[in-house]
Formats: structure tokens, sequence, C-alpha cells
């Protein structure tokens, strides 16, 4: 397994993302975007007069980490190991996800949704990408 040169998140020749510090910079990086635009989209909506400002969804802001995260399951050859990694990591993040939006309950819904979405973020590139690495040691 060598190291692509260019790029990143640094990736190996089959596509897999090769450092846990790059997959949550990516994520987290993406994760802010998806903020960023969902403020945008907030302040236009209510601009015009269609909505309060804060009451977007802010679990939408998970959608550009997950297009990372679906591309590196991608990477992996089929086979068990990822699609437990992958569940599992689902699980937890959404468990955590939930857990930061039940105490951010208070705030407005764009808030509270960001939060709980880069809780989720963090939490499913932490479970996965040791996860997969380790079960793909054990299964073969």
């Amino acid at each position: 397994m060598t190291e692509q040169q260019s790029g990143f998140p640094r990736r190996d020749d089959e596509g897999r993302i090769r450092f846990l510090g790059d997959l949550v910079g990516v994520s987290l990086a993406g994760w802010l975007i998806g903020v960023l635009a969902l403020l945008v989209f907030d302040w236009g909506f209510a601009t015009v007069g269609a909505g309060e400002f804060g009451r977007a969804n802010g679990w939408l802001a998970v959608i550009l980490p997950v297009w990372l995260f679906w591309e590196d399951f991608r990477a992996w050859e089929f086979g068990a190991a990822r699609v437990i990694a992958a569940v599992v990591g689902v699980a937890v993040a959404v468990v955590v996800g939930l857990v930061v939006a039940g105490f951010a309950a208070g705030l407005p819904g764009l808030l509270t949704g960001a939060l709980a979405a880069a809780a989720f973020t963090v939490a499913y590139a932490v479970v996965w990408f040791p996860g997969v690495r380790w079960l793909t040691r054990r299964t073969g």
C-alpha cells in the first residue's frame, strides 16, 4: 500500500483516506461549509419574510461529511468488515448527535442541529476509521 503523492485528504492507491486526522479535518470542513450555506439560506428566507432566522434544520450541515464518508466506504473492498464498521459508526454517531441535540434543546433549531451534526461527524469518523481497519485485519 503506497501513498498517492497529491491531494488532500491523503489517500492510498485504493482511494482510502490514510489518516484519522485527515478524515476528521476534511469532514469538519465540510460541516462548516454546510453550516455557512444554511446560514446564508436561512438569512435569505428570513429577509424575504419566509420565516424567522435560526429556524432551519441544522442537521443538514452533515450532507458534505456524509458524502466524504460514503466515498471512503466505497474505497474499501466489498465485505462484512466495511458494512459492520459503517453500521456501528452510524449507530454511535446518531446516538451522540441526538444526545448533543438534547442538551442544546433550548437553542434555535439551526444551532441545535448544527451542534448535533458536528457531534455526529466526529463520532462517525472516530468509530469508522479504526473500526474498518481493525475488522479488515481480523477477517482477512
